[in-house]
This record gives structure tokens, C-alpha cells and sequence, in this order.
């Protein structure tokens, strides 16, 4: 089996190198940061005019695997990566205190949107489940996911979070422009259905805006002095632990309350993955002006690409049997 190297990792890894040789500073970089802050509310806004109110309260039905893949996302996953945090005092040249504290992020952020559909497509899974549940994941996760990172930072003593000035970053920044932009859905809803190739565009775009300024910054308050090769290392054999693990959970658990192999797909794949889309931007909301913002955010990037290759492959093994079980019910069947 052969695997391309995706265009967007390249971008992102382009704008890595150009911080650490070219960093924006002084007034570019504050000129840089303010555009960022623009460009992640018009990004929520086009969300919030993007997702119909049909994907926001449907699959109520299968209430059942929805809870079951929230409990994943929001529950278990922030558990998951206390221990990582616990590292930084153990083994600070191996997990640096800002590296953990990305771990926690990363614990707390909504399941992927599009990828979780579309791997979850791609085995022949759930489809409509995995819509429905990747879509309120994300909802959800602009209130809970720093509600739960204030949570996990005080509980693990990883420093102070400045919750109050998070809560209303997040509000104005993310909830607000995406109430805005799902009011003008009638409005703007057509438009953006005719343009979803332009709209994935934008959404790449700022992400790389804020991958550039996040390590502008960092670089300049010396980043790659901090960060040492071997935790660079040990930070991508944790996203594939992580991974590994929440994708035997999600496997074990589905198969214990006796849900489908379709439904067993979706719920590995919504549950197991997190949304470097969302979190990106959010990540630009609640650690603003944080010297180690790159040192954060790179866990989620990290996980991210590990995510997109074990996925691939997965997806491809559900589908075989997927079919295989398809088949064999087909020819079970008696013949009229």
C-alpha cells in the first residue's frame, strides 16, 4: 500500500521552517496576530452559517451511540491525558511543561469533522451518526472545551489558566460570530453550499496564518532552545499511543452494548480523533500572546497527521468487512 504525502502537511511544515528562519516580529507580528484574531472569527462565522439546524438537533434517535461517543471525546480522553501532564515533572527534558499542557488541550478538543465522516464513509459505517455526532462535538466543544481545560489544569497543577479572560475571548470570538453567521443562514446557507471547495480553502488558509504566527512567536521567545529533539520524538509516539488506545476502546465498548459494525466504525472514528480545525483556532483564542504557543499546539498537529495515516488504513479494513458481513447476510437470506 502506497501513501502520498498530503499537500497541507507540506504547507504546514512550510510555514514551521519560514517561522524558524523568517519569524514575524515587532509590529508584523503584532499586525499578523490581529489578522489571525479576524480571520478566526469570519471562520467561525462561516461554520455557524455552514451547519443547518437539521445537523445540529438530529440523531437524537440513536441517542445511545451519540452519548457513547461524546463520553469518548469529552470524558475518557480528558482522562487519558492527565498522566501525560504528570511527565513534566518526571521527566522535564523529555515533556516540557508547555508540551503537557498541549496534551491537555488536545485531551479536551471536539472530534474531527471531516475526517471522522469521511473515513467513516469510506468503510461503509454510519454516516448519518457520524455527521450528527462530529457536528454537536464541535458545537458542544466551543463552551466545553475550556471549561474542561480550566478543569484538568487545576486539577493537574499544570500553572494558572485565565479563565475569565478565555470565556469572554471564546464568547466574542467564536460563539457570537458563529450564532451570527447560523442566523444569516438563510441568507448566506446557498452561497456557501455553492463554494464548500473555497470555504476548505479558507479554513486551511487560517490555519496556516495561525501555524505561522503561533511559532513566529515562540521562535522568538526561543522555542527550539526549550524544546529538545527526544521531546519531539516522544510527543509523536504518544499520538500514536493515544490513537491506538481510543480506537480499541471505542472498538470494545461498541461491541459490549451489542451496536452494529457499521455503527462500531463511526464510533472509532468520531471517537478516537480530534479536530485540528477547530482546534487551531480556539488554541488562538485562549493562549493569546502565550510565549510557548507553539510548544502548545503541538500535540494537535502532531495528531493530526497521525490520525490521517492510521485512519487510511482502517478505514480500508472496516470496509472489507463491512462487505464481507454485507455478503454474507445477502446469501443467508432465503430466495423467493
Amino acid at each position: 500500500m502506497t501513501f502520498r504525502v498530503d499537500t497541507f502537511t507540506l504547507f504546514m511544515l512550510g510555514a514551521i521552517v519560514l517561522a524558524t528562519f523568517l519569524p514575524a516580529t515587532g509590529t508584523a507580528g503584532d499586525l499578523l496576530a490581529t489578522a489571525g484574531t479576524v480571520a478566526v472569527a469570519l471562520l467561525f462565522f462561516f461554520h455557524g452559517a455552514a451547519l443547518s439546524r437539521e445537523q445540529i438537533v438530529a440523531g437524537a434517535t440513536h441517542w445511545r451511540l451519540h452519548i457513547l461517543i461524546t463520553s469518548l471525546t469529552f470524558v475518557f480522553f480528558p482522562l487519558a491525558v492527565l498522566p501525560i501532564n504528570a511527565l513534566t515533572e518526571w521527566v522535564p527534558t523529555w515533556m516540557p511543561k508547555d508540551l503537557g499542557l498541549g496534551f491537555l488541550y488536545l485531551g479536551v478538543l471536539p472530534s474531527a469533522v471531516s475526517s471522522s465522516i469521511a473515513y467513516t464513509a469510506m468503510a461503509r459505517g454510519n454516516v448519518p451518526a457520524a455527521i450528527c455526532s462530529a457536528a454537536a462535538s464541535n458545537v458542544f466543544g466551543m463552551m466545553l472545551t475550556p471549561f474542561l481545560l480550566l478543569l484538568l489544569v487545576s486539577t493537574s497543577g499544570a500553572g494558572e489558566f485565565p479563565v475569565a479572560e478565555a470565556l469572554k475571548d471564546i464568547v466574542l470570538q467564536l460563539l457570537l460570530p458563529f450564532a451570527v453567521g447560523h442566523g444569516l443562514r438563510p441568507v448566506l446557507g446557498g452561497f456557501i453550499a455553492r463554494h464548500e471547495s473555497l470555504m476548505a480553502r479558507y479554513d486551511k488558509g487560517v490555519i496556516l496564518l495561525i501555524v505561522y504566527s503561533a511559532f513566529s512567536h515562540s521562535v522568538e521567545s526561543g522555542l527550539w532552545q526549550k524544546l529538545p529533539v527526544q521531546a519531539i520524538v516522544f510527543a509523536i509516539a504518544l499520538c500514536f499511543g493515544l490513537l491506538a488506545l481510543f480506537m480499541v476502546i471505542a472498538r470494545v465498548l461498541v461491541r459490549r452494548f451489542g451496536f452494529s459494525l457499521e455503527d462500531e466504525a463511526a464510533a472509532v472514528f468520531c471517537g478516537s480523533k480530534k479536530s485540528l480545525a477547530s482546534g487551531l483556532p480556539m488554541a488562538k483564542v485562549l493562549f493569546s500572546g502565550h510565549p510557548g504557543f507553539g510548544m502548545i499546539v503541538l500535540p494537535i498537529m502532531c495528531y493530526n497527521q497521525v490520525q490521517v495515516i492510521v485512519g487510511a488504513i482502517l478505514a480500508q479494513k472496516y470496509r472489507a468487512m463491512i462487505d464481507t458481513a454485507n455478503a454474507r447476510e445477502a446469501a443467508e437470506k432465503p430466495q423467493p
